[in-house]
């Protein structure tokens, strides 16, 4: 952090005991990481958005946080969640702290570098596909739409 003195980390704990031995008194007194506990699914999302740059080893984070511009910086050596990676979306930087900082050092201080993997093409879709079926159902059985005072 000290190369890069604007950037903030907000860092959701695990629940495991022994990560929090290892993680609590190394980071609990630093001025700019904030130790949380793990966040609701609403909270974290927006977590993600407001955040610059996602570094994470979960398999959800690796999906959701392309859908909201971010790039992903994957914690680990392989992924069940590949086509973030196969998109540019996500990088598997493994756990190496040299290599996951040359990777984080990139996306901070590198724009095109950074803009490259946000603008990728999130895998996942664009937010939409509810809205979609719904259109196509009511096309195909030719149900009129109406407003139901619900948002849609």
């Amino acid at each position: 952090l000290e190369t890069f003195p604007d950037t903030h980390v907000v860092l959701p704990m695990h629940l495991n005991p022994a990560v929090r031995e290892v993680i609590v008194p190394l980071l609990q007194n630093h001025p700019r990481i904030l130790l949380t506990e793990p966040q609701e699914y609403v909270p974290f999302v927006h977590l993600m958005k407001a955040a610059h740059l996602v570094l994470t080893d979960s398999g959800g984070t690796q999906e959701e946080a392309p859908g909201l511009g971010k790039p992903v910086l994957v914690l680990r050596k392989t992924t069940e969640r590949p086509e973030g990676v196969h998109a540019g979306t996500a990088k598997l930087v493994g756990t190496n702290p040299d290599a996951v900082f040359a990777e984080a050092s990139k996306l901070l201080g590198d724009d095109a570098a950074y803009k490259e993997m946000a603008k990728a093409v999130s895998p996942y879709g664009d937010g939409n596909a509810a809205r979609l079926i719904r259109e196509w159902v009511f096309q195909t059985y030719g149900v009129e739409t109406q407003s139901t005072g619900a948002s849609s």
